[in-house]
């Protein structure tokens, strides 16, 4: 179509420049429109031929299709891109963020206990922890988050005092907190600091609480109440209130210990003379360390009682045990050996469950709680060692005969030497206020522990210390999947167990040889008893770890179950 001369065609400049970049071209039939004013401009306008969604009252519907505008004609149409989804829930609102590179997929696992469950979203990237999924009932208002935050460090309080290592003590607070619906909450257990911040959203300011642990105390029967409780908080079947939760926690604190103080004292006698019978004594040998540790046990009571720091404790209480073998070395009684004694007291003292418990945390990356746990085993150790060194002195200047050449070697009674080490385990239960449904358990995996030591150092020839590493990983195997079958701490069924493999008599040899003046011999003798106790608390913690390698451990989808940190290459 040919535009006739002076048409309204011929009053427009043929310019480009002139020319609207919004005017069609010729031949291009413009667009029917109600009016100039009704063409959508906005990018953000809902295309020609489609319609929102309803969303029920109060909200309108978009025009149907021939209306042309393709915008929504009700009054009340949501238009603000701010406003809440239909559905939100104030109960249980979504992630404050989502991450860079999207939301991962994660499961957790119901069947897996909540110890591995809180492991994994520990070991994760704040980013990444799924959304919490409350077990527990909650008011429409939340949480109550100071009160939730309190139980959460009463809790973790009774953990650490009762010797848990401090990822396990990470784990439960994490796990509580989650229980009750608080998302974003970071828990840091140190030594005698435990500190718990929840940040409820990226605009709100975090609230924080910490608590100290003043005492500590050896209560395994304690602590697996302790372990009950978390096990119900986070189990969707029971319902576990706060006021329920702090009134199970009132009762674990008020509850008396299993075992009277004689008892105890009884124990640690039985334990010295089990100890004495496995490094070679007899009968005799067993009466006699069993009275000597006997009263090393009650001066420490003793002195317990009258406000002394615990190193004075472990100062008078080895001080009997040695008074007894000097005693007997000064009587020149043949038939007792008095290194047999003095080693079967020392082993009712030294701190296995400390020195375990630092090597863990060291090893799980905790190295300011490993490095207070560590120094605590040290000062804990020079006590026993000022203490047998006085008295072993004190007998060196009254002419006792002490040869630290004349090392004994304990003759091929299998048979004794198991039941000793059963004894052993049982009478260290006892010492730890167990509970008695974990007495036998940790009894046979102690005797177990033995077995394969003895077959190893005395039948095979294998070095002692590859041997102790080998049957303390074999403890920590059976205890971690004995703790997960009673879905409670591995505490109660490995401490025990590592009794028999303690280092007493290079311990004993190596103060020995102090006291004599030998110091390059003592040194030596109480280097073989460190190599002894770090491959015991190295093969625990391997064994523990690779017992969670063969369990169902939640974790990401075709990715690694439990992230660790990775090696620096030394810079």
């Amino acid at each position: 179509m040919v535009a006739e001369p002076g048409g309204p065609e011929d009053q427009k400049p043929q310019s480009d420049e002139a020319r609207s970049a919004f005017v069609p071209p010729a031949g291009v039939g413009r667009p029917t429109s109600a009016s100039d004013d009704d063409h959508p401009t906005s990018e953000f306008a809902i295309p020609t031929g489609l319609t929102t969604e309803p969303q029920g009252s109060g909200t309108g519907s978009a025009s149907g299709p021939g209306s042309g505008s393709g915008q929504a004609s009700g009054p009340d149409t949501i238009g603000s891109a701010f406003a809440p989804p239909r559905t939100y829930s104030a109960q249980h609102p979504p992630p404050a963020f989502t991450p860079a590179h999207g939301s991962p997929m994660i499961r957790l696992t119901k069947e897996a206990p909540w110890q591995d469950r809180m492991r994994t979203m520990l070991r994760m990237p704040v980013a990444e922890r799924p959304a919490p999924e409350p077990v527990q009932k909650s008011d429409e208002a939340g949480p109550a988050v100071p009160r939730v935050l309190d139980l959460t460090l009463r809790i973790g309080e009774l953990l650490l005092a009762g010797g848990e290592g401090a990822e396990d003590v990470e784990a439960a607070m994490f796990a509580v907190t989650r229980s009750y619906g608080l998302d974003r909450c970071e828990p840091t257990v140190t030594f005698t600091l435990l500190s718990i911040s929840h940040q409820p959203s990226l605009i709100d300011d975090p609230v924080t609480a910490s608590r100290t642990v003043r005492r500590r105390g050896t209560d395994y029967t304690r602590l697996a109440a302790v372990f009950r409780l978390i096990d119900d908080i986070t189990t969707e079947d029971v319902e576990v209130s706060l006021e329920e939760a702090y009134r199970r926690l009132a009762e674990i604190r008020r509850n008396r210990h299993p075992y009277s103080g004689w008892v105890l004292t009884l124990a640690a006698g039985g334990l010295a003379g089990a100890a004495s019978v496995l490094v070679g004594g007899g009968p005799l040998v067993f009466l006699v360390a069993a009275i000597g540790a006997m009263l090393g046990d009650r001066l420490a009571w003793l002195f317990a009682g009258r406000g002394l720091p615990e190193f004075y404790q472990f100062v008078v209480a080895a001080m009997p045990p040695a008074a007894m073998g000097v005693a007997l070395t000064l009587t020149h009684w043949s038939d007792v050996r008095p290194s047999a004694v003095i080693t079967g007291g020392l082993f009712a003292l030294l701190p296995g469950r400390a020195l375990v418990a630092g090597v863990q945390d060291g090893l799980t990356g905790y190295y300011i709680t490993a490095a207070a746990r560590l120094l605590e085993v040290m000062y804990l150790f020079i006590g026993i060692v000022v203490g047998v060194l006085l008295v072993l002195y004190l007998g060196l200047q009254l002419g006792a005969q002490l040869n630290p050449e004349a090392r004994f070697t304990a003759p091929d009674r299998p048979v004794v030497q198991i039941l000793a080490s059963m004894a052993l385990c049982f009478a260290f239960a006892i010492l730890l206020q167990q509970d008695r449904s974990t007495v036998l358990a940790v009894t046979l995996n102690g005797a177990v522990a033995w077995v394969i030591y003895g077959a190893m150092a005395r039948t095979g020839g294998i070095s002692p210390v590859v041997a102790t590493a080998t049957a303390a990983g074999l403890v920590g195997l059976f205890g971690q999947l004995l703790s997960r079958y009673r879905y409670t701490s591995s505490l109660p069924f490995i401490t025990a167990a590592i009794g028999p493999l303690l280092p007493g008599s290079a311990t004993y040899f190596g103060l020995l040889g102090m006291a004599q003046g030998n110091v390059n011999t003592g040194l030596a003798s109480l280097s073989t008893a460190v190599a002894t106790a770090l491959a015991i608390a190295i093969g625990v913690n391997l064994g523990s770890e690779i017992s969670r390698l063969f369990m169902r451990v939640p974790g990401a989808v075709g990715g690694a179950n439990r992230r660790a940190a990775k090696r620096t290459r030394g810079f």
